[in-house]
């Protein structure tokens, strides 16, 4: 009653006064106050054209306060293509249970109360708090939940849904989930839910490409991910998580790493462990039994950022996991490394994973992804066949403390040494980066040449074999493998020769994480611009730097067993476990001196 009066008045206003912009000013207050937008829009229309008519300055300064309704509606527009550019291109409407493309969610959006009140309160507020507002309503509007989950027996595809509502579906199977997660995500009051089994047209190769190069960026600007443990039962413990089967899928690594709001919910929907707080990555209690279980640290999963940092570590997070479609092994982790790289199905698991693995050198110059144990990739025998290559953590050395690092130093101080040093030292900087060429990987290393191989009589079952071998340089090692090699080097002159070789690691530099790695040791024109002093200075820290890398290289190393091919390059030997090789005498620079990049197929 109270808005009808008002409406009254400002109906009287404008009676007395038609030509005056006064009452439709009045009538456009009282209905957008009284959530008649569309009214309220038309008297303000009526108010504009009264405002441009008028003459006198006084009028047009105050038209100046206000936004004509179509340049409203383009700010609103550009706003929402803004917000939807990197979301899914389609998602469920968890209030109608309907599938809906890109044209879709905008018109439900522009027939939505939210967008008439958006439309309406931004014809009056000055224009940098209206890009604001704007921005808000769009995103609160159009905020998406993913779901995680494990596909089991037959899922719901686009076509199964496609133009139907979701709850008049018969419930069963795959639809009985679909429905759950649009009721779960409804209540919690998001529009939008998106899952990948049907919001993606798996018989688009286009689409489906985009897709999967998008899934870890779509997961992590959601509002929120809810994970459905169908293997949880309700009232479940502590523990109850991390026997969940979908901490063995290859997927739901990403998932979990990209989603920054995460829940995980029990088979009858209702929160796991009966927390019902807005995010389960602040739980200590969650947190932890996923640590325990993924082998990934909690802090990690809380604050994970893609990338390239620590290769090695995240290949070892996947180590465990499965999927489904064998490729997906190496897809699923494009977006931790934060790659994108073609999709083709049907060029099997190793030329996934090898297509991977290649960027991951090729980008972060980091060689130990090719510290693993198994059998070798088709793709390049630097590279393992299967993702569980990765399981045992890379050998490392024994931690050097300062003290040691000093008397280890101090013991090497020999004019001889001490040259020899520097120059090994110069040769490693000049080395460039390892890289791949059309699968052959062209690896910077120090070499040594074996110069003995004898097999030895073992238990071991009849594919493996035994070989004790003897390199320039070396301790005598050991190794088994499936390969069967040469015997006894020595006497037989003529065949193919084998190398030791420890693959160059810059990190040996023990440069801070600013230092220009391409800078040389005998930098000409930087010296030319030192004093004699500060030269010295730059001398005796280049000598000491030098020293420190012999002491470090005299620790033992995960080495590769090359075999020379007719045609020039190498192939890597597998062992089935890693090859620890120590240099026999630090004191012997000269037997590193072999510094080359080796061509490996």
């Amino acid at each position: 009653m109270l808005w009808d009066d008002a409406l009254v008045d400002a109906e009287k206003v404008t009676e007395l006064n038609p030509s005056s912009y006064i009452g439709y000013q009045l009538k456009y207050a009282v209905l957008h106050d009284a959530h008649r937008y569309d009214e309220a829009i038309e008297a303000f229309k009526f108010m504009l054209s009264k405002l441009e008519n008028a003459s006198d300055t006084q009028t047009e300064k105050f038209r100046q306060q206000y936004v004509n309704p179509s340049e409203a509606e383009v700010a609103i527009q550009d706003t929402i293509k803004a917000q939807l550019d990197n979301a899914p291109h389609r998602l469920l409407d968890t209030f109608t249970g309907r599938l809906c493309d890109r044209d879709a969610q905008i018109s439900t959006f522009k027939s939505s109360t939210e967008y008439k009140e958006l439309l309406s309160s931004s014809l009056l507020v000055h224009v940098d708090l209206r890009k604001e507002r704007i921005k808000d309503v769009v995103a609160t509007y159009f905020r998406c939940v993913t779901l995680s989950h494990r596909w089991e027996g037959k899922e719901p595809l686009l076509q199964d849904i496609k133009d139907k509502a979701v709850d008049e579906l018969k419930a069963a199977g795959g639809i009985t989930k679909l429905q759950s997660f649009c009721k779960t995500a409804h209540a919690a009051g998001y529009h939008w839910g998106w899952i990948d089994s049907c919001c993606i047209d798996q018989a688009n190769n286009v689409e489906l490409q985009t897709s999967l190069n998008s899934m870890f960026a779509w997961y992590q600007t959601s509002a929120l991910t809810m994970v459905y443990l169908s293997d949880v039962p309700p009232s479940s413990k502590p523990g109850a998580l991390a026997r969940s089967a979908w901490n063995k899928r290859g997927w739901t690594v990403p998932e979990l790493l990209a989603a920054k709001v995460i829940r995980f919910y029990q088979s009858d929907w209702t929160p796991y462990l009966d927390d019902h707080s807005p995010n389960h990555k602040q739980s200590v209690t969650i947190m932890r039994e996923l640590e325990e279980a993924t082998g990934i640290d909690a802090q990690t999963v809380v604050v994970f950022r893609p990338g390239m940092i620590n290769p090695r570590e995240k290949l070892q997070w996947a180590s465990t996991r499965i999927t489904t479609v064998e490729e997906d092994i190496a897809y699923s982790l494009f977006g931790i490394f934060g790659v994108q790289l073609p999709i083709i199905y049907g060029e099997k698991k190793q030329g996934a994973l090898g297509r991977l693995l290649q960027e991951i050198v090729a980008v972060s110059g980091d060689i130990t992804a090719l510290d693993w144990v198994g059998t070798s990739s088709e793709f390049n025998t630097c590279l393992p066949a299967d993702i569980t290559s990765y399981k045992a953590p890379p050998y490392a050395p024994q931690f050097i403390c300062e003290d040691e690092m000093q008397r280890s130093v101090s013991s090497l101080q020999d004019t001889m040494v001490a040259k020899l040093a520097l120059k090994l030292y110069s040769s490693l900087d000049r080395l460039r980066a390892p890289r791949f060429d059309q699968r052959r990987l062209h690896l910077p290393c120090i070499v040594f040449p074996v110069t003995d191989i004898r097999r030895r009589s073992t238990e071991h079952k009849e594919s493996y074999f035994t070989y004790a071998i003897k390199a320039d340089g070396l301790h005598d090692l050991q190794i088994t493998t499936e390969d069967k090699l040469s015997h006894s080097l020595r006497r037989r002159p003529g065949r193919r020769s084998f190398l030791l070789v420890r693959p160059w690691d810059r990190r040996l530099f023990e440069l801070p994480d600013h230092a220009d790695d391409t800078e040389s040791v005998d930098d000409d024109d930087f010296a030319l611009q030192k004093s004699p002093g500060e030269q010295g200075q730059v001398d005796s820290q280049l000598s000491e730097r030098a020293m420190r890398l012999i002491v470090r290289l005299g620790q033992p190393f995960s080495a590769f067993l090359l075999v020379h091919q007719r045609s020039g390059e190498y192939k890597r030997i597998t062992s089935d476990h890693n090859i620890i090789a120590q240099v026999n005498d630090v004191n012997s620079v000269h037997g590193m001196m072999d510094v080359r990049t080796l061509e490996i197929l």
